[in-house]
């Protein structure tokens, strides 16, 4: 795939106690678990299940065993250690998380295979009684209107979703910009403005070229244009991707050191913000996964000196194709991860190149990776040509069922086919509406504010 990035920005989906939830009432001054539906899909659901503590002690440790019906299975969870026979399953601590404060909780996710909810509940050994209600709701912003970050506060990793601070899955969407020594005026406060208000999206991938009169040639002033539009991104309550965009040559080994250096200087100047994701490597190309993951463990600690809570997202092999386009898959990194947690993987795609055979691969690696489209086009892997828009809709569709977040290349007036708006947008300042738009860019404001 070309010099093509992009990320993404959410709707959350959420529980709202009252409709969504199935609340498991115990006896007063006792603990009670709460079974929360936070997305569904055609033969499944994840969930997630908070444990309360109502006492008036700490507790130093529970037990959560769910009872569903016949042919209804967990497939995994996170925050806790899972145990199943027949139809019981058992949730214990994974650690950490074993001591509840007084008047405090904890909480775990869950997939399940099926559709049927669970039928009884143990917390503690106690015996659980309650009702059902497990239509899941998307969430809506507080009263006055809230920004993504607003709502999600914090993201983290968890299991294979990407999860706001209260551990509810969440779907990015948003835009890429083009490299940001070609565009500067598509980056303005007015562009800036419609793409978090008209088009909500909820991202703004900074697309830091390495090479290609970029970052190697003015460090110093490439980091600042990076730090502004981190507080452009900021001012406007959306999430920042910084985009360490290396291409070509495609041995992320190669600018190993200055990798060290940017990172060490916008994780330092970001650290207390709640919205900044570090992608570390755009597109990895003629080296093995062994290569990027040494390259990985090596920059990631740079940026959790600094910013021990942000995501990282880490490029995959044949230009973060999980490694299709170099004849491989997602197994290689499914048997040797990343050493750090708190990490995600990139895949990128364009529509009208990469069809069934991709979206396969990523159904069966999002079951055991999280995965985030930091970038993709509506065309060819050029990121020019016609708009594929019956491939680009399967893989609307594939994303928004897996709750794999994305980012469209690119928010900019190129001369291409996977520009958002027309040639000559830019240097007018004309970018509310539609009329501007190109038709990949109509489609994808579409999708992103559907």
């Amino acid at each position: 795939m070309k010099r093509r990035t992009a990320t993404v920005l959410t709707t959350v989906l959420a529980v709202a106690a009252a409709s969504t939830a199935a609340f498991f009432a115990l006896p007063a001054s006792a603990e009670t678990a709460a079974f929360a539906v936070q997305s569904t899909w055609n033969n499944g659901y994840q969930a997630q299940v908070t444990v309360n503590n109502n006492t008036s002690s700490p507790i130093s440790t529970w037990k959560v065993e769910l009872t569903f019906p016949a042919g209804t299975t967990v497939s995994q969870s996170w925050n806790a250690t899972q145990a199943g026979s027949g139809s019981t399953w058992t949730f214990t601590p994974a650690g950490w998380n074993a001591t509840i404060a007084a008047g405090a909780s904890t909480s775990f996710g869950l997939i399940v295979n099926g559709t049927g909810r669970p039928t009884g509940c143990l917390v503690n050994g106690q015996a659980c009684t309650g009702t059902t209600n497990p239509s899941p709701s998307v969430s809506t912003p507080p009263a006055g209107g809230g920004t993504p970050v607003q709502v999600n506060g914090q993201l983290r990793v968890c299991g294979t979703k990407l999860c706001n601070e209260s551990g509810q899955a969440v779907q990015l969407k948003g835009m890429s910009t083009h490299g940001l020594q070609w565009f500067p005026n598509c980056y303005t406060d007015a562009s800036l403005d419609v793409l978090a208000k008209e088009w909500s999206a909820d991202l703004l991938r900074i697309s830091m070229y390495v090479q290609e009169q970029g970052y190697e040639t003015d460090p110093a002033g490439f980091t600042n244009r990076v730090n502004n539009l981190v507080e452009e991104a900021t001012e406007r309550g959306m999430y920042a991707l910084i985009d360490f965009h290396i291409l070509t040559p495609g041995d992320p080994a190669y600018n190993l050191e200055r990798a060290k250096t940017f990172f060490a200087q916008v994780s330092a100047r970001h650290a207390n913000k709640k919205n900044v994701i570090y992608e570390i490597a755009n597109e990895p190309n003629g080296v093995s996964w062994a290569q990027i993951k040494n390259y990985a463990d090596q920059v990631i600690p740079v940026i959790r000196g600094n910013d021990p809570d942000g995501v990282v997202i880490v490029g995959t092999r044949g230009w973060s194709s999980l490694g299709v386009s170099e004849g491989s898959n997602s197994s290689e990194i499914v048997n040797n991860p990343v050493s750090a947690s708190n990490v995600m993987y990139a895949f990128h795609y364009y529509a009208a190149s990469h069809k069934d055979n991709y979206r396969a691969e990523v159904e069966r690696a999002a079951a055991s990776l999280p995965l985030f489209v930091t970038e993709f086009g509506t065309v060819t892997y050029t990121g020019d040509g016609a708009v594929d828009v019956a491939g680009s809709n399967a893989w609307f569709d594939l994303l928004d069922r897996l709750k794999i977040g994305y980012a469209n290349w690119t928010y900019s007036d190129a001369s291409e086919g996977s520009a958002a708006f027309k040639p000559g947008t830019c240097n007018a300042g004309s970018f509310s509406g539609t009329g501007s738009l190109t038709e990949s860019g109509a489609l994808v404001r579409n999708r992103i504010r559907a």
